[in-house]
């Protein structure tokens, strides 16, 4: 089964935008596939606005959460994979959801399964009176 945390990250996106406040993402920086700017990270972490009038070009998918936004008047592609968001919230509030810490070590090779022995069936033949 698929995750839930891309779901709800875009659900709470939306919902903080329908009430007029400003979306932001709490990130862990120091994951494999961030791309964010390394000065405005603060103990492995970053806060994003991600209110649309802040940011070009938002996606979420269920992998990547990505846009373009400036910084110190620079010009960024961000791309943030989705479990290493920590939170999504609101500025005015901090009303939102905060996401438990994942484990996300590669998975161990699958040991290949045995396949089951294939009994060999020749067709027959019958006489038939």
């Amino acid at each position: 089964m698929t995750s839930q945390k891309p779901y709800l990250i875009r659900a709470i996106f939306e919902w903080i935008v329908d009430n007029n406040l400003t979306p932001h993402l709490l990130v862990n920086a120091t994951l494999e596939g961030v791309q964010v700017p390394h000065d405005f990270i603060n103990d492995g972490k970053i806060v994003l606005n991600i209110d649309p009038s802040a940011v070009r070009n938002y996606h979420a998918d269920n992998e990547w959460i990505s846009f373009s936004a400036r910084f110190s008047g620079k010009a960024m592609e961000l791309f943030i994979p989705i479990h290493a968001v920590q939170s999504i919230y609101s500025k005015e509030n901090n009303q939102g959801m905060f996401f438990p810490e994942e484990d996300h070590s590669p998975e161990p090779p699958k040991s290949p399964s045995p396949s089951p022995i294939k009994k060999v069936v020749r067709p027959g033949l019958k006489i038939v009176k």
